[in-house]
């Protein structure tokens, strides 16, 4: 059963397992805190390529709430993973240059997976390829 449901074309089980699982955990982790707690976050996030506060917590929101739904759907799949990145380039070298690999562990790993998630595309089992096939 599992065979048929995932075919010879495992590549694409293993890019919607990324997509779902790097999606849900950059959404539950930080973008839903954001979200949820706007005024407090507001009131300390960093702003290293000087915004304002305002638009650079815009900005995350952008890359850490939309963007994970747009990618777990598989729908402008490359696109929605260039701002995560962005973000996420900008977090490690610019907020945090001072964490060790181990501190920064998490959004190393995040750069990976939506890395390869840019490299690869979105998969067989997304919305990108339903819509190319229209």
């Amino acid at each position: 059963m599992l065979k048929r449901f995932i075919g010879t074309s495992t590549p694409d089980a293993g890019l919607l397992f990324a997509r779902l699982a790097g999606a849900a955990l950059l959404l539950w982790v930080h973008g839903l805190p954001k979200l949820l707690h706007w005024q407090q976050e507001l009131a300390h996030i960093d702003d290293p390529l000087n915004m304002g506060r305002g638009i650079t917590l815009a900005c995350a929101l952008f890359a850490e709430v939309v963007c994970p739904l747009l990618i777990a759907a598989g729908l402008f799949t490359r696109l929605a993973c260039l701002p995560v990145l962005f973000l996420l380039g900008v977090s490690m070298v610019l907020v945090h240059p001072d964490w060790s690999v181990e501190q920064g562990q998490f959004g190393w790993l995040l750069l990976i997976v939506f890395g390869t998630i840019a490299l690869a595309g979105a998969g067989r089992w997304s919305l990108d390829r339903r819509l190319a096939a229209v």
